[in-house]
């Protein structure tokens, strides 16, 4: 078997975590499997390094801020290769250029668009353990860029797509997928198995174990991600392919985004073209929007309700507050409340299963939590709720889902 293994941050945060990490390589090369290995910084490097480049450039988006976090991962691939060589076994280092990982040239958050995996195969061939880089690439011109916050999930699954890997090991400080913040409920359980489109949703909605575009490359290219502890032999989580027995399951998670601002504006002229140049300065600014609700028209006005995230709170008003000048007969800020949050549960049975949204909601009821916004699709309901509520309501919720139990063990709606 051909496996890729990531090592995030706290994996390699010290030496000895080196060491540990150095063994399980080798333990899985022992095996007769060949690896590669994909490595972020240490723990709290990435930080440092830009905590020093800030002293010069308070814009991230920058060539030379690239130049200087990548050098994180650079001193753990090296570090790693040479305690795999300590233990007896054979490795080599690899950089993201030396990998060719090309990529665009949106510095810090930058998109891969094609891997050699050539110079992988050929350390292979050679008896060796690859040790790459993670978050890191470089673009046509040869500038090194970055992947953001996370990259290295998504150097490791995409390494795995080209190399057409048996699967991609991502290691953590956890033991897997939860069926909520186990800091939240302590009751929350792992979750054998989900798929692709159930941890796409649940990444993109607050889970923070496994990058969102590292999912999206697995579902891609098809690759098995096993999200798994660093420091437990134990089996985690399998992110795969829907299979029929998953829809059994009507709910498989629950996840919250907090720190987002919701803002509303009264009497928008409901006519044509009317929401694009509401939205169009938000789009130029580089500002996401999320959730959007448009209430019904009543005498050719309609009031309009979106969330962005806190920090583009305070700039979203002010762009708005001209369009909304310019725009005939338009509205005022009725509501600019901040911070909200996000509330989602998640599930691929919900295609199949009907009745969810009405448990959600009576039990949000029943604890006196009230909804401001409501957006669906086939697989999750999404929420907007007061931030400071956003515990209870995990916690009732995972309750009233019985999502403590083992899935075959859980009530039906």
């Amino acid at each position: 078997m051909l496996i890729v293994q990531k090592f995030g941050g706290t994996s390699v945060g010290d030496i000895e975590r080196i060491r540990h990490v150095a063994k399980r390589c080798l333990a899985t090369k022992n095996a007769g499997h060949d690896v590669a290995v994909v490595v972020s910084a240490m723990s709290g490097e990435t930080n440092r390094l830009l905590e020093m480049s800030r002293e010069f450039r308070e814009d991230q988006n920058d060539r030379e801020v690239d130049v200087i976090v990548s050098t994180g991962e650079q001193v753990t691939a090296g570090l790693l290769a040479l305690a795999i060589r300590d233990l007896g076994g054979d490795a080599k280092s690899f950089l993201g250029h030396q990998v060719k990982i090309l990529t665009d040239s949106s510095h810090a958050r930058a998109r891969i668009q094609s891997i050699d995996a050539e110079p992988l195969k050929a350390c292979f061939k050679e008896g060796k353990i690859a040790v790459i880089a993670g978050f890191q690439g470089q673009d046509a011109s040869g500038s090194i860029t970055t992947l953001g916050r996370g990259g290295s999930d998504t150097t490791g699954v995409a390494i795995a797509a080209a190399l057409g890997a048996d699967h991609c090991e991502i290691y953590t400080d956890v033991e897997g997928i939860y069926t909520a913040d186990p800091r939240i409920v302590p009751d929350a359980s792992k979750i054998a198995r989900i798929c692709y489109e159930e941890m796409l949703d649940l990444a993109s909605l607050g889970a923070k174990v496994l990058q969102l575009r590292a999912v999206e490359f697995g579902m891609n290219y098809n690759v098995p991600i096993h999200v798994r502890s660093t420091f437990s032999e134990a089996e985690g989580t399998w992110v795969m392919p829907a299979e029929d027995d998953m829809e059994e399951v009507v709910v498989s998670g629950i996840a919250a985004v907090r720190d987002e601002a919701k803002i509303t504006i009264r009497d928008v002229p409901d006519s044509p073209g009317a929401a694009y140049r509401l939205f169009e300065p938000l789009s130029e600014a580089g500002i996401c929007v999320d959730m959007i609700i448009q209430s019904q028209s009543r005498d050719g006005r309609t009031d309009m309700s979106f969330t962005v995230a806190s920090g583009d709170h305070n700039r979203s008003i002010e762009l708005l507050s001209t369009v909304c000048a310019d725009l005939t007969g338009a509205g005022e800020f009725l509501a600019s409340e901040a911070p909200v949050a996000k509330l989602s549960v998640v599930g691929v049975g919900m295609r199949s299963h009907s009745g969810v949204a009405g448990k959600m909601f009576r039990v949000l009821s029943e604890a006196e939590i009230n909804i401001e916004m409501i957006s669906t699709s086939e697989i999750k309901i999404s929420v907007i709720i007061a931030e400071g509520r956003v515990d209870d309501a995990i916690v009732a919720l995972h309750k009233a889902f019985d999502l403590h139990l083992p899935a075959p063990e859980r009530s039906s709606i």
